[in-house]
């Protein structure tokens, strides 16, 4: 597991005060007026003034290593317009921890102004050197995202979750249960109760509470949910899910999966609906 350091966290606030706060104006606006018995041509700049602010990328979307290793491609979302809306894109090392790398990508933007027309966006790519190959290491942006050689097909990292860089090993307990639940593409705040469980494969039935939140039942106040039964098997990653079926026994799961064993869905009853 990964923990920020110190400094990265202090990265992090410097980031935010750099987005909210540092500015840097180009294209000043200036007069030159000619003058009788000279040489020359007498303008007047028309241009206003330019606001552009330091910032950091709104979404990063990936990591990978080039040169061997020693330096790391990050693609990120940046603000984009008719005009101008992103110079001196910046990708660097800040620090080297507890086998970490701490890396921060930022830019300047006009985007903060919304006459600026920078309301889109697009995808760029910032090229972070590195002393030396990155090795097992993992990454950190701005310290927000963490990515990770392991379990990656290079040169891509894979991008670590709420659970880590390491996944907690599928296995029948509880912790093991929130891990299939979270990967499951349902909504937040789903129960779930075990219907079968060993090394390979794994049974669930989720239930959602559905409608307005309110107290003790009771004076018009209902509970309604919604349930499913999901299966899952076990890879390396965790519990994947394979399908969900209401059907009883093994009808639903063996459609798509005959190996599933029997013994774990034969008892099952059919899934009411709420």
């Amino acid at each position: 597991m990964w923990r920020r350091s110190i400094r990265a966290a202090a990265l992090g606030a410097v980031l935010v005060v750099l987005a909210g706060c540092g500015t840097e104006t180009a294209g000043t606006a200036g007069t030159a007026a000619g003058t009788a018995g000279t040489t020359g041509t007498a303008a007047t700049a028309t241009a206003a003034d330019t606001t552009w602010t330091r910032a950091a990328p709104m979404r990063i979307d990936g990591v990978a290593t080039a040169d061997a290793g020693r330096s790391l491609v990050v693609e990120a979302d940046v603000p984009d317009g008719a005009d101008e809306c992103v110079r001196d894109l910046r990708g660097q090392v800040d620090t080297v921890e507890n086998g970490t790398v701490y890396v921060a990508v930022t830019f300047e933007s006009p985007s903060f102004d919304r006459e600026s027309g920078c309301t889109g966006t697009k995808r760029v790519r910032a090229r972070v050197r590195l002393d030396e190959p990155l090795g097992s290491r993992t990454v950190m942006v701005n310290s927000r995202d963490v990515y990770t050689p392991a379990g990656a097909t290079p040169p891509a990292l894979r991008r670590c979750d709420e659970n880590g860089c390491d996944p907690t090993p599928p296995r029948c307990a509880a912790s093991s249960y929130r891990q299939a639940v979270d990967d499951t593409d349902i909504p937040q705040h789903t129960s779930w109760e075990e219907r079968g469980c060993d090394d390979t494969w794994l049974v669930l039935d989720l239930s959602t509470r559905m409608g307005p939140a309110c107290g003790d039942l009771g004076d018009g106040c209902s509970s309604a949910s919604v349930s499913q039964r999901w299966f899952y098997r076990a890879e390396p990653k965790g519990w994947q899910p394979v399908t969900m079926s209401r059907d009883a026994g093994c009808t639903g799961i063996h459609r798509v999966q005959p190996d599933f064993p029997e013994r774990l869905c034969a008892p099952l009853p059919r899934l009411a609906r709420d």
